[in-house]
């Protein structure tokens, strides 16, 4: 019997690139509608794992993945399993802005086309730039460049493009990192708007958005052996005021890191 709290689990899920191991052993259980930060210093493998969870680390020729990825009960490793529905069903927006070379309109709608996406363009349009806060700011030039917005506005019509595709899961991989504090406080609350439809998890540098916006905390740290693993996993209020690991303590507090 499937527990429906979880949008995704990982078993003993670990990350190589050739002989060497990347990420190892991680066992977290992902609760559905909820943000879970994925923490931890530079090199700790936060990313590595993050595109693990919708298989882009396939396009790395010697990465391969041991454990369990679960996504609706079904490992999605497994031999039958397609990587481009994975990816449907589990999106992703990245570090740095990336909308295509094409009009607003079509950033949106090319992604849902190729999708097989059989209804009315205009209002999936409409709905996903609704849904990332935009609509407001570009409905009168959806045939403009992409490129004409601006950093923030760019990075929320890369969520929109995400949203198009109508995803379960969306991963964000650092997405506020290159925009200002006030961009980056507009990524937040539509994070929040968003996690009333979606699963969400975003890596992220900054321990103060952790804290404000998610409601699960995984710290990842690097064992000897260079390997980065999941040392800590809870609700983001006990990670960042009653941490279990004496190591956790340290880099939320900012004594290491």
């Amino acid at each position: 019997m499937e527990n429906t709290n979880y949008a995704i689990e990982t078993n003993n899920l670990s990350i190589h690139y050739g002989n060497f191991t990347a990420v190892k052993g991680v066992n977290m259980k992902v609760e559905r509608q909820k943000i879970t930060a994925i923490i931890g210093p530079s090199g700790c493998g936060k990313s590595t794992l993050l595109r693990a969870f919708n298989r882009m680390n396939d396009f790395v020729p010697s990465c391969h993945v041991t454990g369990e990825l679960l996504l609706d009960n079904q490992n999605l490793y497994g031999k039958n399993v397609d990587p481009v529905e994975v990816r449907r069903k589990i999106g992703m927006v990245f570090q740095k802005p990336n909308p295509f070379p094409k009009s607003i309109y079509e950033n949106i709608a090319w992604g849902a086309r190729i999708n097989g996406f059989k209804g009315k363009m205009d209002e999936l349009v409409e709905q996903s730039l609704r849904s990332a806060a935009l609509w407001d700011e570009v409905k009168d030039k959806l045939q403009q460049s992409a490129y004409a917005l601006s950093g923030g506005q760019q990075q929320r019509l890369c969520i929109a493009r995400t949203i198009a595709i109508q995803p379960e899961i969306i991963l964000m991989d650092e997405p506020a990192s290159a925009l200002d504090p006030i961009s980056t406080l507009r990524i937040e609350e539509l994070m929040q708007e968003l996690k009333k439809n979606y699963t969400i998890l975003i890596v992220t540098h900054n321990m103060q958005q952790a804290a404000r916006a998610s409601d699960y905390t995984a710290m990842m740290m690097i064992d000897d052996q260079r390997a980065g693993g999941v040392i800590e996993f809870d609700d983001t209020k006990a990670i960042f005021t009653r941490p279990k690991d004496k190591r956790t303590e340290d880099y939320v507090t900012g004594r290491f890191g």
